[in-house]
């Protein structure tokens, strides 16, 4: 932390709110990795209803975070979760699915040569 105040001017309170922010926006990440997954986190520290803090972390976050989800009561906050868990359970459309997930043509079309050449159990030649 030394190293960065001396050769960056970077405060040790503002590198330590960037990492909290940085680790927590990965635990999130963490909790859904593909478009048909879902999960809650509840970020339950009031530094988040700070402007200041909840600006920092990522736009993918901050769009689920609006005044409705900011600052709630336990009642409140389990009642919404409530909701979503019941909307989320529903069974998946799979006409709506096959619409926004990709299949293995396009992808094998979108991926670069380097990728499809191992795949095919070929080398690179510049590897």
């Amino acid at each position: 932390l030394e190293y960065l105040q001396t050769h960056y001017q970077i405060r040790e309170q503002d590198f330590l709110n960037f990492d909290a922010l940085r680790q927590a926006s990965q635990c999130v990440g963490r909790v859904i990795r593909s478009k048909i997954d879902y999960g809650l986190m509840i970020f339950a520290d009031s530094r988040y209803n700070r402007h200041d803090k909840r600006t920092k972390l990522p736009k993918w976050i901050l769009q689920f975070l609006g005044d409705g989800q900011l600052n709630l009561s336990t009642d409140t906050a389990i009642a919404q979760v409530k909701h979503f868990l019941r909307i989320m359970a529903q069974p998946v459309d799979q006409t709506a699915l096959k619409q926004v997930l990709l299949t293995l043509e396009e992808v094998e079309v979108m991926s670069p040569p380097i990728v499809r050449s191992f795949e095919n159990g070929g080398q690179h030649a510049g590897l």
